[in-house]
């Protein structure tokens, strides 16, 4: 009897799903509201969570941001994007997948929160070098997955003429900045423009003659 109240009472604490529920909680209100305009009770709040609870995992609400930076936002970057166009027969057929899905997928939501890492980047960036620096690790892995693709694909003669880092670069800013004018007009358009016209300078030299 003594035993099944401990492991009930060890199941009922359960600390590793309080620490998911306060990031799984706070990667949704950052993405939705702000970093800023989430306070920490609406953080307790959303996760079901006491402030020693929340302390304990947290120490304070920067914490808990870089938490989910790195457990959540980087992690959606990875299977949002880099294992996508890896996997991908090509660069140009895992980039136009990626920017269609992601469309696709806000039309059915219909509305458009915009890309979690660049809210975050454009709303701490300046404000906390930890911040930033983590940020921009995102951003630099991103990047050059993609670039790794694009190289892959020019060892088997494809993409001749394209700077893989450059154009990796054009491919990110591209996706975010559709990303924000998408949360703008509340409209997925801007992601299907920017995948049409990737893919178009990602064919081949004679064929875009044509």
């Amino acid at each position: 009897m003594a035993e099944r109240t401990r492991a009930a009472r060890v199941r009922t604490n359960d600390p590793g799903g309080l620490r998911r529920r306060l990031v799984d909680a706070a990667f949704e209100a950052f993405a939705t509201r702000g970093y800023h305009a989430t306070s920490v009770h609406d953080l307790k709040r959303a996760a079901g969570a006491t402030g020693g609870a929340l302390a304990h995992h947290f120490p304070s609400k920067k914490d808990l941001g870089l938490a989910v930076l790195q457990d959540r936002v980087a992690d959606a970057v990875e299977e949002t994007w880099i294992r996508p166009v890896l996997s991908a027969r090509t660069a140009a057929d895992g980039i136009s997948a990626v920017f269609t899905r992601i469309a696709d997928e806000l039309d059915r939501q219909g509305c458009v929160s915009g890309c979690p890492l660049s809210n975050l980047a454009l709303e701490l960036s300046r404000h906390d070098d930890d911040f930033r620096r983590l940020i921009d690790a995102v951003f630099v892995r991103w990047r050059a997955a993609v670039a790794e693709k694009i190289r892959t694909d020019q060892e088997a003669g494809l993409l001749e003429g394209l700077d893989p880092e450059a154009f990796a670069t054009l491919v990110v800013a591209s996706y975010s900045g559709a990303m924000a004018m998408a949360k703008a007009a509340q409209d997925a358009q801007a992601l299907r423009i920017c995948a049409e016209e990737l893919s178009r300078a990602m064919q081949p030299r004679s064929a875009s003659l044509r």
